[in-house]
């Protein structure tokens, strides 16, 4: 078993009531996620100005809206609108539930279908999401505090109730544009597995960790790891 699995093994032996911040971290150690999130974010947004003003301009003739925003949960449970570019169609949810017997794949696949198979995705969609570009309006969730550039995946209700009697603990600190779950296989990882990634990442989260995962992201975006 590699030393990753080893450490994620170890996640499922914390009690539900273990606190957030085991380490006991500092303030400091806030402070500086932070100010590292905010000082990237508008970096970010700047060098990637053109080239949303371009994925804006095709979205045009894409009918429908450009940005897809949608109820998500944030820090301490509290809900907050999360901004993608959109890559499905207006009425992707009846799309869906129209073919019952993929819909019922969908829900038994931890709530993903392939891209090929899956008739919401556009085709400007498929490839925003096969280069993760449809994620970053998430820089103005970064921004505005709802999301940090690091941290566990923003999830739905659905999502939620797979954590169990850890729903706490997971929901203890801000989500995240990128985190453990990329940098570990991301859609190739099933949700059993993505739940155990995830809250390693809570109860060792440093800005060491931080900063090995936005290195690690990069690489996985470029070699499209896991991207659906």
């Amino acid at each position: 078993m590699s030393k990753s699995n080893l450490e994620i093994e170890a996640v499922k032996s914390y009690p539900a009531s273990e606190p957030v911040t085991p380490s006991q971290l500092s303030a400091g150690y806030y402070a500086a996620k932070r100010v590292m999130d905010i000082v990237a974010a508008l970096i970010a947004l700047l060098l990637l100005s053109p080239l949303m003003a371009i994925i804006m301009v095709i979205s045009i003739f894409d009918r429908g809206p450009i940005f897809f925003k949608q109820q998500r949960f944030g820090k301490d449970g509290v809900p907050f609108s999360i901004y993608k570019f959109r890559s499905m169609v207006t009425d992707a949810e009846q799309v869906l539930k129209k073919d019952e017997t993929l819909y019922q794949k969908y829900v038994t696949n931890n709530f993903k279908l392939e891209p090929d198979e899956d008739p919401r995705i556009t085709k400007l969609g498929r490839f925003l999401r096969k280069t993760s570009l449809d994620e970053i309006p998430q820089l103005i969730n970064v921004l505005k505090g709802d999301m940090s550039l690091v941290g566990p995946r923003p999830i739905v209700n659905e999502e939620l109730q797979q954590y169990g009697n850890k729903q706490r603990v997971f929901l203890s600190v801000k989500p995240g544009m990128t985190g453990y779950w990329q940098i570990s296989g991301r859609s190739a990882v099933g949700y059993p597995e993505r739940i155990d990634v995830e809250l390693f990442y809570v109860y060792n989260q440093s800005i060491k960790m931080d900063i090995k995962i936005i290195i690690g992201t990069f690489s996985a975006v470029l070699k499209k790891r896991g991207a659906y």
